[in-house]
């Protein structure tokens, strides 16, 4: 039966790739915008999704709990029809995408301290491991290879392909493809390579940080990096400013301490991303059950 569902799942997905591809990125970012806006709901659970937006933002009344919900699911479609046009982006011939401050990444490139560039799931997440690796960047970037067998092949070779060459896919339980992938993690880490991680949506293993006054189990991996093996710990936020025009923000990176443990270290990384977060609540992914414990 899920086999199926794979199948029907992969022709549907193709299907709409393909009429993306044929109506460019503009056209087809905006009609899968609006496309999202109808049909995400009825995939999602609503109730999850404004249970979220209420622990984040417990003041806001209900129109302001559906501007954020139909911002969300625009941006969701925004983002597959975008998929089939990653080398528009990467050739940014129109200028589509802006780095903010880099200043600071000429800094980091003079730092002799590996880096882990760490964001959340904002806008068009995907072009930032692109446009770190375009700036020059020596980075592996880790991601969670899909559950549908059909599809994931397709994402696994966009991503390398278009947005990074070195992909790491989180270790799957019983998929024999990828029980290396942690090793193969911990090897580029030990030897001080430079990661780009997302660390914003929900896990099955980590601590209980406060995320958004309220705790969420969290990876733990960034603060054993900075800890264990002397990386800076540097947040990068995405913006979508117009349909298909973005910028990529810079942001100051973690303040590490003598005294910071596991946990302060992670408290201080979630509260960066509820602050990066606030300012485009829309532009983030509501749908994970982020605060299951």
């Amino acid at each position: 039966m899920k086999l199926i569902k794979y199948l029907i799942e992969f022709f549907l997905v193709i299907f709409f790739f393909s009429i993306s591809k044929l109506l460019g990125v503009k056209n087809s970012s905006y009609l899968y915008c609006n496309i999202f806006r109808k049909i995400g709901p009825l995939f999602r659970s609503t109730k999850r999704v404004e249970k979220n937006i209420g622990i984040a933002f417990s003041d806001l009344d209900e129109n302001q709990i559906n501007k954020i919900k139909n911002e969300m699911w625009c941006n969701y479609g925004r983002v597959f029809a975008e998929y089939m046009h990653l080398n528009h982006f990467k050739k940014n011939k129109f200028n589509n995408v802006k780095i903010k401050s880099l200043n600071r990444l000429e800094e980091l490139r003079k730092t002799k301290k590996p880096i882990l560039f760490f964001s959340a799931h904002l806008a068009n997440f995907e072009l930032l491991a692109m446009y770190l690796e375009k700036e020059k960047f020596n980075i592996s970037a880790l991601y969670r290879p899909l559950n549908n067998p059909f599809l994931n092949p397709i994402m696994e070779y966009l991503r390398k392909k278009y947005i990074c060459k070195k992909q790491i896919p989180k270790s799957i339980p019983g998929i024999s493809k990828y029980k290396y992938a942690a090793r193969e993690l911990i090897s580029k880490i030990k030897n001080g390579e430079n990661i780009a991680l997302m660390v914003d949506q929900k896990v099955t293993q980590g601590i209980k940080v406060n995320f958004f006054g309220k705790k969420a189990l969290t990876m733990n991996l960034p603060a054993l990096m900075a800890i264990k093996y002397n990386y800076i710990l540097q947040p990068l936020s995405i913006k979508r400013v117009n349909g298909t025009d973005f910028d990529i923000i810079i942001e100051e990176a973690i303040n590490i301490e003598h005294k910071d443990d596991e946990h302060s270290l992670m408290s201080k990384i979630n509260k960066k991303l509820e602050k990066i977060i606030i300012k485009n609540p829309g532009q983030w992914i509501w749908t994970h059950d982020r605060w299951r414990i």
